[in-house]
């Protein structure tokens, strides 16, 4: 992959990222330093850098979101706030080990999303 200024703008911001962002919320933060700089090409360099495997790509049903964080691991959605949870791999590890050794299958990549509702949104319901 070549390199190019908003490529490099737009991989900061991920890496730099404690959550995982749109390319909306990308393209907000990369317009501070590249006033200039279209959404089509934030969207262009994040699927490029997600398909090259520098980032990990996101796909909720209603938006796709970027995560910085290469390492085998899961994500929890919640469909109110939105917010995207990191879970870590012991909640697949038993499945994945299932399915290589008793079902013979050769797994090279992984990409788990639960969907729901946040511990933190299910207590504001009970508050309400």
């Amino acid at each position: 992959m070549k390199y190019s200024k908003q490529r490099e703008i737009i991989l900061q911001i991920v890496q730099n990222s404690m959550d995982h962002p749109t390319a909306d919320k990308i393209y907000e933060k990369a317009r501070m330093e590249l006033p200039n700089i279209s959404l089509g090409t934030v969207y262009r360099n994040l699927n490029q850098l997600a398909e090259a495997g520098t980032i990990r790509k996101i796909s909720t049903g209603t938006s796709d979101r970027f995560d910085k964080t290469l390492k085998d691991h899961c994500h929890f959605h919640c469909t109110k706030c939105e917010k995207i949870i990191d879970l870590p791999v012991v909640y697949v590890a038993q499945l994945k080990e299932d399915l290589m050794r008793k079902e013979g299958h050769k797994i090279e990549y992984e990409e788990i999303l639960f969907t729901g509702i946040c511990k933190e949104c299910l207590e504001e319901r009970k508050e309400d």
